[in-house]
């Protein structure tokens, strides 16, 4: 399942995938991969992104 609101937040934010994947520590593939549900982030990375963005990770990850 892609993650629109983690994209949605980046696009927010006027960050690319590349100035995020700088941030977090991470490839810009494994951000694109996230985005696109195709990669499953460890909750550390989770938190990361979420500080990053300055979202929850309820904001980001969570399904409704």
């Amino acid at each position: 399942m892609k993650n629109l609101k983690m994209k949605m937040a980046r696009v927010e934010k006027d960050l690319s995938q590349d100035e995020l994947a700088r941030m977090v520590g991470v490839s810009r593939q494994t951000i694109g991969l996230i985005e696109l549900g195709k990669y499953n982030p460890s909750l550390s990375l989770c938190k990361s992104i979420c500080k990053a963005l300055d979202r929850t990770l309820d904001q980001l990850f969570w399904e409704e």
